[in-house]
């Protein structure tokens, strides 16, 4: 019996709060005999103003509850209208789609505590799509950290008979799934390795209020020198030493550095406190892997926002040495796209009853079903 195919849309929008990611994926098979293909990739910006009201939310700002509830349908609407858009760019209707598979946005993520925004009803009901959503509580309830999520997608999509492969992205935060060649999926590694773009997007938003919110290219970064005071202390926090399964969440590495930073009494230029955060993110993804992978890979394939920071890709090239590195657009799979691709495949095996998290990059004690299922109108 032929394996059935259908087309989900998978809806992400990260800790960074640019913006939502939207990925049309043709999912054929089920479980781990999943085959996606990206039909269309389309990306929604958020309205500065709600940009900044997410970012004072997830800064822990105090705000009464109609503000988190006016916050909560702007993001499903803004949901909505990436969906709808990228429908009509790829010339398919409502009817066409089995469900979105919405991550939300994250407010705020200290496990076993995790709060990922959405209405998903309001998204049902402007798109005339089932939903799938709220991914990381089942994880949590059965004792795992609820991130990273992504590990199933990078088994189905990259894993290779022969290549040790890591696969690095650098969002807000920065996450790595190991998959040693070969090997089952019970037997990657994943984790969060530390902050990602958070440092720089905070710094940014600090210097230029009104700005766009992050270094494009890394190019103020490139003018300065990491002050290795900050550094230093920075990657001294036990976050870094812990062993995984562990995960993280921007306002914790954000405060890690304005501590540092209030320590050393001294005023630095943009320039140099940009070239510091991207540092920080270098030297934690690359020490991550030389103590927690084994053996070490032969392959760092990145994908996410931070690929686009030149800056910090000189920084972890150094840090790493000779490594081979790749960009997952090299190996057929849009950058920009990947964990948007992640969460159709999640929301296909809660659709078909199965679980979607790893234990092994969790912590959860048993594999699970993901989210929950809101139906089209």
């Amino acid at each position: 019996m032929p394996h059935a195919t259908r087309i989900l849309a998978g809806a992400m929008s990260g800790t960074s709060a640019d913006g939502i990611d939207v990925a049309l994926v043709q999912i054929t098979g089920r479980g781990l005999e999943m085959s996606p293909v990206l039909l269309r990739h389309h990306y929604r910006a958020y309205p500065p103003a709600l940009r900044v009201a997410i970012c004072r939310l997830r800064g822990g700002d105090p705000a009464p509850l109609a503000v988190l509830a006016d916050v909560g349908r702007e993001i499903s609407l803004g949901y909505a209208a990436a969906v709808n858009e990228a429908l009509l760019a790829g010339n398919l209707h409502a009817d066409d789609v089995a469900a979105i598979a919405a991550h939300g946005q994250t407010l705020y993520h200290q496990p076993p505590n995790t709060l990922q925004w959405l209405d998903p009803a309001l998204l049902a009901a402007e798109t005339g799509i089932a939903v799938v959503s709220d991914f990381r509580r089942a994880d949590c309830a059965a004792g795992g950290q609820g991130a990273p999520l992504v590990p199933l997608a990078d088994y189905l999509l990259f894993r290779h008979a022969r290549k040790n492969r890591v696969l690095l992205n650098i969002g807000g935060i920065a996450n790595l799934t190991f998959l040693p060649a070969g090997r089952e999926i019970d037997q990657l590694v994943a984790f969060d390795t530390g902050p990602g773009n958070c440092l720089s997007d905070h710094l940014m938003r600090v210097h230029e209020p009104n700005g766009s919110g992050w270094d494009e290219g890394g190019r103020l970064a490139a003018k300065g020198k990491p002050i290795g005071a900050i550094v230093q202390q920075v990657m001294a926090a036990d976050y870094f030493a812990k062993q995984p399964p562990k995960s993280t969440d921007g306002p914790g590495m954000i405060q890690l550095f304005t501590d540092a930073l209030a320590q050393t009494a001294w005023e630095y230029s943009i320039e140099d406190l940009l070239a510091s955060a991207c540092q920080i993110t270098a030297q934690s993804i690359a020490g991550a892997m030389r103590q927690f992978l084994h053996p070490f890979p032969d392959e760092l394939i990145i994908s996410g926002g931070g690929s686009q920071n030149a800056t910090l890709m000189r920084m972890l090239k150094q840090s790493l040495g000779e490594m081979s590195i790749l960009r997952s657009d090299d190996l057929g799979v849009a950058s920009a796209a990947k964990e948007a691709v992640a969460f159709a495949l999640l929301g296909a095996a809660t659709l078909d009853g199965l679980p979607g998290n790893v234990p092994a990059a969790t912590g959860a004690c048993r594999r699970v079903v993901l989210g929950s299922i809101t139906p089209k109108p």
